[in-house]
């Protein structure tokens, strides 16, 4: 996954990118708007991080122009501004999500990914991987052995790595991914090998191959 950072503050801008790198994205980082018009005219993205007040104007100007020019990468916007008028104008220019600095990276991390799973999922109803078929209007997931009963929370989590496939996906990401802003209230992580467990062996029951694999002391990772 290719993620180009647009921001002028080095510090945080060499934080992020160190993160990123860690969660396996492939990142670009630029500090004024020119520089991000040049690369996205010659790049593809899956997911764009904009800051707002930049050199060379206002973030919003690009923002408005990718709008325009019916891009489809993700857009997240990364501000200062914290205002609900800047959030509304954002949203409504085109974005996909606003966050507020300071923020937590790993938070960030999972909303790149929410963003670039809704991207995908709009050019997609129905995922087929081998014997497995994901049905994303219905909800529902088929394998050898017919339909698979998950719960929302297994669901949730079987299309979140399978938008990562391929990707290390570490504990922090996945509690964010299917807690939201309540993942910060738990003292372990232990639910999520719970999931993580339920949903391997409901797929191997049905007849799935065993896609989800551990990485001991970091996540999961879904091959394929």
């Amino acid at each position: 996954m290719k993620v180009l950072l647009i921001e002028d503050e080095a510090m945080l801008a060499q934080d992020i990118l160190k993160h990123l790198q860690t969660q396996h994205y492939t990142c670009e980082w630029v500090t004024r708007i020119s520089e991000a018009e040049e690369k996205i005219n010659l790049y593809k993205y899956d997911c764009i991080l904009l800051d707002l007040a930049l050199p060379d104007g206002n973030g919003l100007s690009l923002l408005q122009n990718l709008n325009q020019h019916h891009n489809t990468e993700g857009v997240i916007v990364i501000s200062a501004k914290h205002t609900l008028e800047d959030k509304i104008k954002g949203l409504n220019l085109g974005a996909d999500d606003y966050m507020v600095k300071p923020f937590h990276l790993a938070e960030l991390s999972a909303r790149i990914s929410a963003v670039i799973r809704r991207k995908q999922a709009e050019n997609a109803n129905v995922i087929v991987l081998h014997d497995l078929k994901i049905d994303l209007p219905s909800r529902s997931v088929y394998c050898k052995a017919g339909k698979i009963d998950l719960t929302r929370k297994e669901f949730d989590l079987l299309i979140f790595l399978y938008f990562n496939k391929n990707r290390v996906v570490s504990k922090n990401a996945i509690a964010e991914h299917i807690s939201g802003d309540h993942a910060e209230s738990f003292t372990n992580l232990d639910y999520i090998y719970s999931h993580i467990k339920n949903l391997k062996k409901k797929l191997t029951e049905r007849g799935c191959d065993d896609y989800i694999k551990t990485i001991y002391g970091i996540g999961y990772r879904m091959e394929v």
